[in-house]
């Protein structure tokens, strides 16, 4: 599972995420630092990444796309260091695997991890 790490966080998570078994890479290492969400919500997809944020923009743009990928982790925390959640999140994607692989929306917190399947349609 390739994990695509935003630029909203550090890219410490990079190293976490790696350390934990998965691949993963930072924004600033593949793209322009500057780039829209849009920009790499197509990288993410086009070279079958999952992309890790704490942006509530990607959800945003998947809702109004209803794009089927690339999956998106959200991050919902007020604390969003990878010592700190790092472990949680690396759980959560290694449990949602078979589904983030199909195309869902996962959310993080503290307390809990919810997931929906892609594309999100209005209720």
């Amino acid at each position: 599972m390739k994990v695509l790490v935003d630029m909203n966080l550090s890219p410490r998570w990079v190293d976490r995420l790696n350390g934990l078994g998965l691949q993963a890479a930072h924004w600033s290492a593949v793209g322009r630092v500057n780039a829209p969400d849009s920009e790499i919500m197509d990288y993410a997809a086009a070279n079958d990444y999952i992309v890790l944020t704490h942006d509530l923009d990607f959800s945003a743009i998947l809702a109004a796309t209803h794009g089927e990928k690339p999956s998106v982790v959200q991050i919902r925390a007020e604390d969003v260091n990878p010592d700190r959640i790092g472990a949680q999140v690396a759980a959560a994607l290694r449990q949602m695997e078979l589904e983030l692989q199909e195309g869902a929306l996962l959310t993080v917190d503290p307390n809990r991890t919810r997931l929906r399947l892609l594309p999100l349609l209005r209720a």
